[in-house]
């Protein structure tokens, strides 16, 4: 096998890794909640989620085409900028895990990418119209994940308040099953699309295609490699959004998972790559904030926050340093 098949392969791998990665410590959040208020065991959970990721990927790829072509100027990207990124990801995702955080492969993906070319061509190797739509990620995350939350809360209490507490639990952790998986759709249709797109990306920069595009096989490999690492590695992030942040029943599940839902919907159909677990996090956080402040533990919050703040520098750093060692001996 020739230098530039084998190198092309090496970044195909470190691609899947990174989705493994993502497996752990950003897919569980699509089913963190309805196995914390036990209305789906862990392992049907897991294989629901990843038949609904992998659906979820093939529902669209305008949030892979943004990133495969909208965070950084073509020219500046190669297989060792690629390369780079995955390392930083794959790093720092890791040590969140081994600590119990949710982190946002998302802003992982986009600060290494970003910090890989800032190492081979300088800030005007940045798109800011991508970035931009990074941004409105994050406002769409936080704002509307937390009000979506709190909001649909509010709702449906109004709507059930003289229901008698047993007939809420039977009826939403029914409901909580759909919510659940329209989550999981939604997931795959806006994060699980990012390593999607950089796998192709490293596709076509290794003249394996001649355009880039979103082959089918590569939806189908990336999702199940996501779905692998969900079922391996996720239940440190299942604990720490469905247990330790706040107490969680059927309806405060079914409530966080379709106010995000809905958000990363309209995110993905804008094409805006946002962050699940940004998003999920703080509806969570504001189905709880519906039971007074004390009901969030907000030193757990505090923790997710701080991980998040981290993402883009730690990750942009790590992969601009890799590049830079990288390109002593990679030619």
């Amino acid at each position: 096998m020739g230098g530039i098949e084998t190198s092309t392969l090496t970044v195909l791998l470190l691609v899947l890794a990174a989705e493994f990665v993502n497996g752990w410590t950003d897919a569980p959040n699509a089913i963190a909640t309805v196995v914390s208020t036990r209305v789906l065991r862990p392992y049907p959970a897991v294989l629901m989620a990843t038949a609904l990721n992998i659906a979820g990927a093939f529902a669209g790829q305008a949030v892979a085409q943004t990133i495969g072509k909208g965070i950084v100027k073509a020219e500046v990207i190669n297989l060792q900028t690629v390369a780079a990124a995955m390392v930083s990801i794959v790093i720092w995702s890791t040590l969140a895990w081994w600590r119990g955080l949710p982190t946002s492969e998302s802003h992982a993906l986009v600060a290494g990418l970003s910090g890989a070319a800032l190492a081979t061509g300088g800030p005007q190797a940045l798109l800011w119209g991508g970035w931009k739509k990074v941004f409105i990620g994050l406002g769409f995350s936080t704002f509307l994940g937390f009000g979506g939350g709190l909001l649909l809360t509010v709702l449906i209490f109004r709507l059930f308040f003289h229901a008698r507490p047993r007939t809420v639990r039977v009826v939403f952790g029914r409901l909580q099953i759909l919510s659940s998986a329209f989550m999981a759709f939604s997931h795959g249709n806006n994060d699980g699309q990012k390593f999607i797109g950089v796998f192709s990306l490293t596709l076509f920069l290794g003249g394996v295609i001649p355009e880039f595009a979103i082959p089918k096989w590569v939806i189908l490999v990336c999702a199940l490699m996501m779905g692998m690492g969900t079922a391996i590695g996720g239940w440190r992030i299942v604990r720490t959004m469905g247990l330790r942040l706040t107490k969680l029943e059927p309806v405060h599940g079914f409530c966080a998972e379709t106010g995000a839902a809905l958000t990363i919907e309209i995110a993905s159909r804008l094409g805006v790559p946002l962050s699940t677990t940004h998003t999920i996090n703080t509806a969570i956080m504001g189905v709880g904030s519906t039971r007074g402040f004390s009901a969030v533990r907000w030193g757990v919050g505090r923790e997710i926050i701080v991980a998040w703040i981290l993402t883009f520098p730690v990750c942009g750093l790590l992969a601009w340093s890799v590049t830079k060692i990288l390109s002593t001996f990679w030619h």
